[in-house]
């Protein structure tokens, strides 16, 4: 597929964008050259592979869930102005 100079600006009028008019041929070919690779993958048969959510079969590591500081929940509660059931009661705010 090729890109004429018009077709560039009128894409780049769709898409609220200002193109340097010196540059609009640099954009069409680039544009050519991106619809023809699309074209190329479009004539590639498919039909018997299975999708991938990532290209290597493998399992994620992830790290142990423990926990690296001690609890001081009750600390932090003692110190507040207002609480209840282990939550800190604050101003209503929204009218």
């Amino acid at each position: 597929m090729s890109f004429s100079k018009e077709q560039v600006n009128t894409v780049a009028w769709l898409a609220r964008l200002a193109i340097d008019d010196d540059k609009v041929e640099a954009y069409a070919h680039d544009l050519s050259s991106i619809f023809g690779f699309v074209e190329q993958m479009d004539g590639i048969d498919t039909d018997n592979v299975a999708p991938l959510a990532h290209p290597l079969n493998q399992m994620q590591r992830l790290r142990p869930d423990r926990a690296s500081e001690p609890d001081r929940r009750d600390t932090f509660l003692a110190q507040a102005p207002l609480t209840e059931a282990g939550l800190y009661l604050v101003p209503k705010v929204i009218e």
